[in-house]
């Protein structure tokens, strides 16, 4: 679909054109295969010579549809749609880095992908560099190695807040020839585009706002197209040197600005298979045709339940990007002007004991795992997600023990500000 629609248009109507006598919704191709008639059709799929679909593995018409509607939305020129948003972090990295290679991430991260960076990656002999996402450029660049080949932050960190300066990190990015990979699960590219700022990759757990109704796990990876791997050649071999899996296809001579999701599907989805169900693509799409109206909720509840919170005298502190004095106020503002997200982190005086009976004594604000639904919820990292970090690493995660995050639903914000003190007065 023409890049020069809004994003209201895009939600709704991008990805799938039926054409005369096709649904009108996109349908489910729930099928592990596809039929040819030759021997010689299904031989160039194979080698890459012709598209088209052979087995869901790789591809499937339900999840490229859907894909192509978040790279529309992006400002991408393609995406691959994962079964997970941790999956689409690994493939991210992995589809440029191998066993040798290093590469620098912000430290303001989800929990879950600190670990895979940290942990599970290195075992894999893919090192990383944690970084102080607010720390100045020098100090950023000097983390940077001859073997580094990406750039990692969240545009909102989960559960910390924390707004990264795409800007600054592009700059650092590109002034040492390798892409910046950025997360925007919470904002959605409604709310903000990296690409406008100079990001390269973006990676979501669809799983989150996009989604929306806590249906489905799912991930995507989106490429702008703007990086020039070929500039860069000797540091990305698997992109620009032959890959002897396919007859010795080299990604970036064949498939141009397609060559990294070309890479991501035809050699990673086909090795390791974490391709996200056709039936999850279907949910995920009718979330999507709803995100243009659910984000403007989700952040203007957020906002009023912020200032309920900073101005209750039981409350230690409230972190939201939307309040006045926040630290990232004026980098939200550059970057969101018209909302970040749903999500609040607070603290409660009295410590994590406190913490945990005001959770308890919620009514309809649900303690659960999950957040960025329609559904109010809440949740306390330290005890749950994170509970796999030491202390250390939380507090290098931006995580302090007392932090509750608070996933603010599209309910009506009198009735959620309502139980949250109800829960408060207990």
């Amino acid at each position: 679909m023409a890049k020069q629609f809004k994003p209201e248009t895009l939600c709704v109507q991008a990805g799938w054109t039926p054409k005369k006598g096709e649904p009108r919704i996109l349908p489910i191709y729930q099928s592990t295969t596809f039929k040819y008639d030759t021997s010689e059709q299904m031989a160039r799929l194979f080698d890459l010579e012709d598209s088209g679909y052979f087995y869901t593995r790789l591809q499937n018409p339900t999840n490229d549809a859907v894909a192509a509607k978040i790279a529309a939305l992006e400002g991408g020129v393609a995406a691959m749609l994962t079964s997970s948003g941790q999956a689409a972090n690994f493939y991210a990295i992995f589809n440029i880095c191998q066993a040798g290679d290093h590469f620098v991430c912000s430290s303001a991260i989800y929990g879950g992908t600190f670990n895979l960076f940290g942990v599970t990656m290195k075992k894999l002999g893919i090192d990383v560099t944690f970084v102080n996402p607010d720390a100045s450029e020098e100090e950023i660049s000097a983390a940077f190695k001859p073997n580094t080949k990406a750039l990692f932050g969240e545009t909102i960190s989960n559960p910390s807040l924390e707004v990264l300066d795409i800007e600054k990190f592009a700059r650092i990015a590109h002034s040492h020839g390798v892409p910046l990979i950025v997360d925007n699960t919470f904002p959605t590219p409604i709310n903000c585009r990296p690409f406008e700022w100079g990001a390269d990759i973006v990676v979501h757990s669809t799983t989150k706002y996009m989604d929306g109704h806590a249906t489905s796990v799912g991930g995507c990876i989106v490429d702008s197209g703007n990086f020039d791997w070929d500039a860069h050649a000797e540091k990305f071999p698997g992109l620009c040197t032959p890959d002897e899996s396919y007859h010795g296809l080299t990604y970036t001579k064949a498939f141009g600005k397609g060559a990294y999701i070309t890479k991501a599907t035809a050699q990673l989805m086909r090795d390791l298979g974490s391709i996200q169900s056709p039936q999850n693509s279907f949910l995920l799409n009718l979330g999507l045709e709803t995100l243009h109206l659910r984000m403007p909720q989700h952040c203007r509840n957020a906002q009023k339940v912020a200032e309920y919170l900073s101005k209750n005298e039981k409350v230690a502190w409230v972190n939201y990007c939307g309040l006045p004095d926040n630290k990232y106020y004026s980098l939200a503002q550059k970057y969101m002007p018209n909302g970040s997200c749903g999500v609040i982190s607070f603290g409660l005086k009295g410590g994590r004991d406190v913490s945990i009976k005001f959770m308890d004594s919620l009514e309809f604000i649900a303690i659960v795992t999950h957040v960025a639904d329609a559904r109010s919820c809440v949740l306390h990292p330290a005890s749950h997600t994170h509970r796999q970090l030491t202390d250390e690493q939380l507090m290098e995660a931006g995580v302090r023990p007392d932090l509750i995050r608070l996933s603010v639903g599209i309910e009506n914000a009198d009735d959620i500000i309502a139980d949250i003190e109800q829960a408060l007065n207990v």
